[in-house]
């Protein structure tokens, strides 16, 4: 059961970002930091990587757990209204988001998907993860 009324869930998912989100901010500031260039939301390359680091072709997506379905299978409890187009829409994520990884591991890039809570609570592997596959594909 929704508790909220047609208007204000409207309101609330209009303001869900696709782009420049918290989490893809403390990634990009860090990196940024650092010395390395990118690319935000690519659009040159299938999925629109949050993070391009062209130099090294190294894909960066930052996922939230539930619009990508994050033990999928044991959280659709959560989902109260309007169940059936949720569990299908994020079901078609989880597919999309690996079909994207499948075609740019293809094409020779390296994909790098990190999960929301493991970027807040970790930021430093995060960009441990990234440094090292720049390390490795400067190795190449």
């Amino acid at each position: 059961m929704d508790n909220h009324t047609p208007e204000q869930r409207k309101k609330n998912m209009q303001a869900i970002k696709s782009k420049d989100t918290e989490i893809e901010i403390i990634l990009r500031k860090e990196l940024w930091s650092r010395g390395y260039r990118y690319r935000k939301n690519y659009k040159k390359l299938i999925g629109k990587p949050d993070i391009a680091l062209t130099k090294y072709k190294i894909a960066v997506f930052c996922d939230s757990e539930f619009w990508h379905g994050k033990n999928y299978h044991e959280s659709t409890d959560r989902i109260g209204t309007n169940a059936a187009y949720w569990k299908q829409k994020i079901l078609r994520n989880i597919e999309r988001d690996q079909e994207v990884t499948e075609q740019l591991t293809k094409d020779g890039w390296t994909v790098l998907r990190f999960w929301e809570k493991e970027i807040r609570k970790n930021t430093g592997g995060c960009i441990q993860t990234i440094l090292d596959a720049i390390a490795k594909q400067g190795a190449l």
